[in-house]
């Protein structure tokens, strides 16, 4: 199922996955428009239980996702505020907003991703990038300023201080697998077999039910903010939702009911049985 309402990328809906492909010529600039586009597809996935994972790619031969529009500061007002009369700005809140869906989100990059375009990639869960395509940078530092959607602050707690700050204060470009070796994506692959790559990750989790995925996102997430003894009691309050609200208690009985744990071959088969109990529902 495909919906063309939005200015800047397409979205087309198939077994549970929802592929949002970026296509605002000429450059997928991250501007005002796309802004909007992203807070409209948000406001439809955050109440969706049927789509569990979506994928961002782009249809441009060589950009992902461009640089924020310069529109968004050129007007700022150059006069300092104190902290209790900041706001956050609309790209900070627009990608906060993706990186909380109840999706798993997977950005697919076979092309430049710099400034607000790479902050993007970041807010998503997953990023995989394509050799000889994708393109990474930070140039806020010698604009003036520093990266306001989310980079400065999701940076560190992805890769470390010492590497966010070599790639937020060099202001160069890197390619995929410097940016694997860094640990801002999860892999970097032959541009022949990224789509595939990504296409059989989502496709995989996309036969999960879609309260244990998001309980194993909220999970992740409260583990980078919280002190041990609260992330464990987080751990265990989603564990409560996802038992109440999936066919969790049914495949466990299941499991035991035949033996299954304690087979051998069981045991050295999960990662095709975790797929085929998807059917105990």
């Amino acid at each position: 199922m495909a919906d063309d309402s939005f200015a800047t990328f397409t979205l087309s809906i198939e077994n549970a996955i929802a592929w949002v492909t970026f296509d605002y010529p000429p450059v997928n600039i991250q501007g005002l428009p796309m802004l909007a586009d992203l807070n409209k597809l948000a406001d439809r996935l955050e109440p969706d239980r049927d789509i569990k994972v979506v994928v961002f790619k782009s249809a441009h031969p060589e950009i992902f996702v461009a640089h924020a529009d310069t529109n968004f500061l050129k007007d700022m007002s150059t006069t300092a505020v104190s902290r209790d009369r900041v706001e956050l700005l609309d790209l900070q809140t627009t990608l906060e907003r993706v990186s909380r869906l109840p999706q798993a989100t997977i950005a697919q990059i076979e092309g430049f991703a710099r400034g607000g375009g790479h902050e993007f990639a970041l807010a998503c869960d997953m990023r995989f990038a394509a050799r000889g395509k994708a393109r990474f940078m930070q140039m806020e530092v010698g604009m003036g300023i520093l990266p306001c959607g989310g980079g400065a602050s999701r940076m560190a707690r992805q890769i470390g201080l010492g590497r966010a700050l070599e790639i937020i204060l060099s202001a160069e470009d890197f390619d995929a697998d410097q940016a694997e070796a860094y640990g801002t994506i999860n892999k970097a692959l032959d541009a022949d077999r990224i789509a595939a790559h990504v296409a059989a990750l989502a496709e995989r989790i996309a036969r999960f039910p879609a309260d244990s995925i998001q309980a194993c996102k909220e999970t992740v997430y409260a583990s980078i903010d919280l002190p041990i003894a609260d992330a464990l009691k987080e751990e265990a309050y989603w564990l409560y939702q996802a038992m109440s609200k999936t066919p969790a208690q049914k495949r466990f009985q299941y499991a035991d009911d035949n033996g299954a744990q304690f087979d051998m071959d069981n045991q050295r088969a999960w990662n095709d049985l975790v797929i085929s109990i998807q059917d105990v529902t």
